[in-house]
C-alpha cells in the first residue's frame, strides 16, 4: 500500500524534476529514487561516497537520540556534558535546537578539521599518547594512525568521483559490512556509542589505511586536504580520561558535518545531474545499451545480407522483399535505442531496467512523461527508418547476377 505522503510529494513534482535533496530523503519513486541511485553510483564504482554521507547522517541522528535521551532523563545538556556545551556555544553546532542552545549559534558549521580543532596543549598531549602506542602498537588502536605532523597519506585521488585503479562494482562483490540503518532502541544511547560510530566511520571512510591495495571492506573517499581528519585519537574499548582526549570527545557529534556537505554538494553538482540524465531521458543500463548495439549491427547484416540477396538472384514475386521489414525493425530498434539508451517498448509497459535485463515499474509521474514523450519519438525515428529501408530495397531493379 502507497504511504499518503509520497502521493502528496508527487503530486507536487508532476511538472518537475526532484531535487537531490528529495532523493536521498526517500520522497521519490522509481525510476529516480534513492535505491536506483544507489545502483547508478555502484556501476560507476563511486558508491563509497553515498554510504559515507548516509552512515555520517545516521550517526548524526545518533547523537541527536542521545540528546534526546538526556532530555527526558530530566538532566540538561549543560550538565550532563559541560566539555560538549562549551564548544558548541564557542564554535556552533548542527544540534542547537535539539540541545537548547541559541538558534544564531544553531545554524553556524564547523568546517575546520579535527586536527585544527586541537589546541597546543590538546596536540602535546595526544602526541604523548602517540609515542606510547607506538612502543607498545594494537592492531585495533587508533593510536596506530600516523599523527598530521608525521604523516605521509599514499596517492589519493583527485576529485570524488575519480575511479583511481578502483574497478565498478559490476564486476566486484559488494562488500558487506555497512552502518546499520536503524538505531538499536534496547537501551539509552551512551557517550561510546557515539564514539563507536564515530570510529567506524573514520577507518572505514577517513583513514589513509583504508585505502590499502587487496582491501575490500574499506574505501578511503576524497576529500580536499582543509577537510581531511588525520588521526582518531578516542577508542571506543575505553572511556577518555586526559584532558586532549575529552577535548576531542567534545567535537564527536560534529566531526563529519563539514566532510558530509562537501561530499553532498560533490553528488548534487556531479552525479546527480548525470544520474538524472539516464534514468529520467533513458530507462537502460550501460550494458543493456551495449548488448542492443552488437545485436542490432548483426541483425542489421542479416537484413542486408538477405536483401542484396533478393535483388541479385531476381526473386519474383518482388512483393517478398516487404518481409525484410522485419530484420530491419528488429535492427534499427536496437540501435536507436542504443543510440538514446531508452526502449519504447520497455517505456509503453511502464518499465526502467535497474539492473542489466532486470526492470521495475515506472513510478514517478513526470519522469513516466518524459519518457513517454522520448518513446513516441524513438518510435517515429524507428518506423521512419524501416520504411526508408524497406522500400528502397523494394524500389531497387532486380538483377541476376
Amino acid at each position: 500500500m502507497d504511504d499518503p505522503r509520497q502521493d502528496e510529494w508527487a503530486a507536487d513534482r508532476k511538472n518537475r524534476l526532484p531535487s537531490f535533496t528529495e532523493v536521498l530523503s526517500r520522497r521519490t519513486r522509481p525510476p529516480v529514487d534513492l535505491f536506483m541511485f544507489y545502483l547508478f553510483l555502484q556501476r560507476e564504482g563511486a558508491e563509497d561516497i553515498l554510504d559515507f554521507w548516509l552512515d555520517v547522517q545516521q550517526h548524526e541522528n545518533l547523537c541527536r537520540a542521545y540528546f534526546k535521551d538526556v532530555r527526558k532523563s530530566g538532566r540538561t545538556i549543560r550538565e550532563d556534558w559541560p566539555e560538549y556545551w562549551d564548544y558548541a556555544r564557542r564554535r556552533g553546532s548542527i544540534y542547537g535546537t535539539v540541545v537548547g542552545l541559541n538558534p544564531n549559534s544553531a545554524a553556524k558549521r564547523s568546517t575546520t578539521s579535527t586536527g585544527e580543532l586541537l589546541s597546543d596543549h590538546d596536540r602535546h598531549n595526544l602526541a604523548s599518547a602517540d609515542e606510547k602506542a607506538a612502543r607498545s602498537p594494537s592492531p585495533h588502536s587508533p593510536y596506530t594512525v600516523a599523527s598530521p605532523a608525521t604523516a605521509v597519506d599514499p596517492p589519493r585521488s583527485t576529485t570524488p568521483f575519480s575511479l583511481s585503479g578502483r574497478t565498478s562494482a559490476l564486476f566486484n562483490a559488494r562488500r558487506a559490512s555497512r552502518a546499520p540503518t536503524i538505531i538499536p532502541r534496547t537501551s539509552a544511547i551512551s557517550r561510546q556509542d557515539l564514539i563507536a560510530s564515530a570510529e567506524r566511520i573514520y577507518f572505514r571512510y577517513l583513514s589513509p589505511a583504508a585505502n590499502t591495495p587487496g582491501s575490500n571492506e574499506n574505501h578511503e573517499i576524497y576529500l580536499p586536504p582543509s577537510l581531511r581528519i588525520h588521526t582518531f585519537p578516542l577508542s571506543s574499548t575505553h572511556e577518555p580520561k586526559s584532558s586532549a582526549e575529552i577535548s576531542v570527545m567534545a567535537q564527536i557529534p560534529d566531526m563529519f558535518h563539514a566532510q558530509k556537505e562537501y561530499v553532498f554538494r560533490a553528488m548534487e553538482q556531479d552525479a546527480f545531474p548525470r544520474f538524472l540524465r539516464a534514468k529520467a531521458f533513458g530507462n537502460l543500463t550501460p550494458v543493456s545499451a551495449l548488448v542492443r548495439l552488437v545485436v542490432g549491427l548483426v541483425v542489421l547484416w542479416i537484413g542486408l545480407s538477405a536483401g542484396f540477396s533478393l535483388i541479385f538472384l531476381d526473386v519474383h514475386p518482388k512483393s517478398k522483399r516487404f518481409f525484410l521489414f522485419i530484420p530491419f525493425s528488429i535492427a534499427i530498434l536496437f540501435l536507436i535505442s542504443h543510440q538514446y539508451e531508452l526502449d519504447p517498448i520497455l517505456v509503453f509497459l511502464g518499465q526502467s531496467e535497474s539492473t542489466p535485463f532486470r526492470t521495475l515499474r515506472i513510478r514517478e509521474p513526470y519522469v513516466k512523461k518524459l519518457l513517454i514523450g522520448r518513446a513516441i519519438w524513438v518510435t517515429v525515428l524507428v518506423c521512419a527508418g524501416v520504411a526508408a529501408l524497406t522500400l528502397l530495397f523494394w524500389a531497387v531493379p532486380g538483377h541476376r547476377l
